[in-house]
């Protein structure tokens, strides 16, 4: 159904249900006669010609587009000049029919059925801008929400070109590394650094990949800073097997760890242990990325850009329902939390 087509159900409805009302009202108290309802048809069909015409004045001259100080003053103007209008109509009618339609047509009458019908273009005035009112909040809402997804496209992208380079740069740091002291190992880091690389830039359009997939990208990762640092660092997996049927942002998990890894084992003479844990809490997917070493005061009022990346991408994506918590667990180590909603979006 057209707008069109619904504007003249409700314009032509309205007003034949007014007019039934008051036949109805009229017959309950034994007054409806035949000039009645000569005057009753005469309001039906200069209510419709008057309001539809009223409509066409309110689209020509812009009142939608006015503010309410604006616009009250304009309708209870017009709202009058009609009810006078359609009142006087009648008399005229009648007077060219020569049938008297009201019997009594003293000053008082007159003035308390203009102030009825005024009312009642009033309450089509109220209705008729409500509609509108409806429609153009729906649409400028559309709007925003499009800006908006436009915007949260534009701003993950620019996380995305921002993570890509930094995890890059950081890997082949690792394998320059291992150039001159291993060459055989070398080779299998450049193979495991393609592969990561691979896996990168086919998942580079999807907001969030499988945790499966996100989960292999860290061990490689891990496998090339194991060479890295020998046996400075340990690493300890414990996966929830449920964790596959959750989806994480690219390369999130990957730059936790990367960050336990360069603000705490990298500092420790000894070396240290990454630990990742996943649980499943109702549908919440929980990771937890323990690494020895120790936040300072400092750091824990300040983020990397990884981490700043990591929580914008998280607010962009799931807005209030995604958690990132950093903090010393003990005297020894470090634990970052991460808590992610169940989605479908890849």
């Amino acid at each position: 159904m057209t707008k069109k087509n619904l504007y003249w159900i409700c314009q032509i409805g309205g007003w034949l249900f007014f007019v039934i009302a008051q036949s109805i009202f009229f017959q309950l108290n034994n007054s409806l006669t035949l000039n009645l309802i000569v005057s009753l048809l005469i309001l039906l069909a200069f209510g419709i010609s008057l309001s539809h015409l009223y409509r066409n004045a309110i689209v020509k001259f812009g009142w939608l587009k006015l503010n309410a100080i604006q616009l009250i003053p304009r309708v209870i103007f017009s709202t009058v000049v009609l009810a006078t209008i359609l009142e006087y109509s009648q008399y005229f009618i009648g007077w060219i029919m020569k049938i008297s339609i009201i019997k009594h047509s003293d000053n008082l009458t007159i003035i308390v059925n203009i102030l009825n019908l005024a009312f009642l273009f009033f309450f089509w005035s109220l209705i008729y801008f409500l509609i509108h009112y409806i429609e153009n909040y729906k649409k400028v809402e559309i709007e925003n929400l499009k800006w908006q997804a436009s915007i949260n496209e534009i701003e993950l992208n620019k996380l995305k070109s921002q993570l890509n380079p930094h995890f890059m740069f950081n890997s082949m740091n690792s394998i320059r590394a291992l150039i001159d002291e291993n060459p055989e190992k070398s080779k299998d880091a450049v193979t495991q650094l393609s592969n990561i690389l691979r896996s990168t830039l086919l998942m580079g359009k999807n907001k969030v990949i499988s945790f499966d997939e996100e989960f292999k990208i860290v061990q490689d990762y891990l496998s090339l800073e194991t060479i890295r640092y020998e046996e400075r660092l340990k690493t300890i997996f414990t996966i929830h097997p449920e964790s596959k049927h959750f989806n994480i942002p690219p390369l999130m998990l990957q730059t936790l760890v990367e960050n336990g890894i360069k603000h705490g084992i990298s500092k420790l003479t000894k070396g240290g242990t990454i630990e990742i844990t996943t649980t499943i809490n109702k549908q919440n997917l929980i990771v937890e990325i323990k690494n020895s070493g120790q936040l300072s005061k400092q750091k824990e009022s300040t983020t990397g850009l990884g981490l700043k990346n990591t929580i914008q991408r998280l607010e962009l994506l799931y807005g209030k329902e995604a958690q990132l918590t950093i903090k010393n667990l003990d005297s020894e180590n470090v634990v970052t939390e991460l808590i992610i909603p169940k989605n479908t979006l890849l």
